[in-house]
Order: C-alpha cells, then sequence, then structure tokens
C-alpha cells in the first residue's frame, strides 16, 4: 500500500509481484525508487519528483529480454537510447520533445528543436521511423510524413498536431498513391480529389464534400 510519506510497496492489484519500491512525500514518489514492469523487469532505478522519474535510468525490453529502448534521466534533460545509440539528448515539455537534438544511427545531428520549434523525426522504441517534419510549439504544424512499418504512407500536411489538413497524398504498396487531395482531421474532406486502384489506375476524380464523394454529372 502506498505511504504517505517514508519508504513503501506498491504492488500490481492482481498478485504479490512489486511494482514499485521507494520514497514517498505527500503521497507522490518522491527520492529514491525502482520500477517493474509487468514481466517483473526493472525497468527504472533512479529519483522521482514529485511522483515524476527524475534522474535515473529508464529500460525497456524485448520478449527475449534484451534492451531495446533506454532512457536517462539527468534533472530537466535526458538521453534516450534505441538499441544502445543515442537518438536524442535534450529536454521534455509536458511529455513532448522541446530543446534538443536527434542523432542517426552513425551519430550525425539529424534534427535540432528550439523551443518547441523546428524539424523532429520520430521512432518507435525498436529504432523504426514513424513520422517526420515540422513542428510549431511543440505540435506538429506544416508538412510532415507519416511511416507504417518503416514504409511511407502519407505526405502532407498537420495542423495544431492534428494529422492530415490541407492537401495531402496516401501512398500504398511501393509508394503507389491511393488517394491525392483535401484533407480535414486526417480524413478525405471537401474539394477535388483522385483515388487508384491497386494496379495504380484511376478510380475516382472528383468532389468531396465532408468526406463524401459527390457523384460526377457526366
Amino acid at each position: 500500500m502506498e505511504k504517505k510519506n517514508g519508504k513503501g510497496i506498491e504492488y500490481k492489484y492482481w498478485d504479490d509481484m512489486i511494482l514499485y519500491e521507494g520514497e514517498y512525500l505527500n503521497g507522490k514518489r518522491n527520492g529514491k525508487g525502482k520500477e517493474y514492469d509487468y514481466s517483473n523487469y526493472l525497468i527504472f532505478d533512479g529519483e522521482y519528483l514529485n511522483g515524476n522519474k527524475w534522474i535515473g535510468k529508464f529500460k525497456d525490453y524485448d520478449a527475449k529480454g534484451n534492451i531495446i529502448f533506454q532512457v536517462e534521466y539527468l534533472e530537466n534533460n535526458r538521453k534516450e537510447y534505441s538499441k544502445g545509440k543515442l537518438i536524442f539528448e535534450g529536454e521534455y515539455l509536458n511529455e513532448k520533445k522541446w530543446n534538443g537534438k536527434g542523432f542517426d544511427e552513425n551519430g550525425n545531428i539529424i534534427y535540432e528543436l528550439k523551443n518547441g520549434n523546428g524539424y523532429i523525426k520520430e521512432y518507435n522504441k525498436e529504432g523504426i521511423l514513424l513520422s517526420d517534419g515540422e513542428v510549431l510549439n511543440g505540435l506538429r504544424n506544416g508538412k510532415g510524413k507519416k511511416y507504417e512499418n518503416g514504409e511511407l504512407i502519407y505526405k502532407g500536411k498537420y495542423l495544431n498536431g492534428k494529422k492530415w489538413n490541407g492537401k495531402g497524398k496516401e501512398l500504398g504498396y511501393k509508394n503507389e498513391i491511393d488517394f491525392e487531395g483535401e484533407y480535414y482531421n486526417g480524413k478525405r474532406w471537401n474539394g477535388k480529389g483522385k483515388e487508384y486502384d491497386w494496379f495504380d489506375d484511376l478510380e475516382f476524380e472528383g468532389e468531396y464534400l465532408k468526406g463524401v464523394k459527390i457523384p460526377n454529372k457526366n
């Protein structure tokens, strides 16, 4: 059971496996502590401040127990590693990258953020590219790309962190175009658009209204 002050232990609710063991202050994790995942791997060993990880190391493992992702918390800064290689170093604000630099697998700088503005690439814990593009005040704004299993599936614009606003393209097998036209909040919306079939042949060309095709009057 969680203590208001002093040392305590939290257990997983369905058994007696430890979820957290360490120090508390005013009911929150404060001071030295260790956190474990649902497979009983140690995933954080360091210090907490007001319930948040502050200084220490966080590790994520694959099914075989290999480290695939690691974060080092250094007061206001943090370093992120994927499979042992540094991929980001800098500051977060509200769980968003805010100031810092991103690196490729060879240690080269591939993007830099200042006060939440700039260009950024995001990867999953296995190091596979998820998206890249422009950010403003910590949110995606402007041109960007989205990937799935390492394959480009969308190229277009973002607005206030919401995907697919404005002109864009959806890409399918071997980067062939599935759709190109106007989007709003990720949906094919108003204006002209084109759809293509699996053989890259034009299937529809015309107008959309709130995501619905308007039949051609030909």
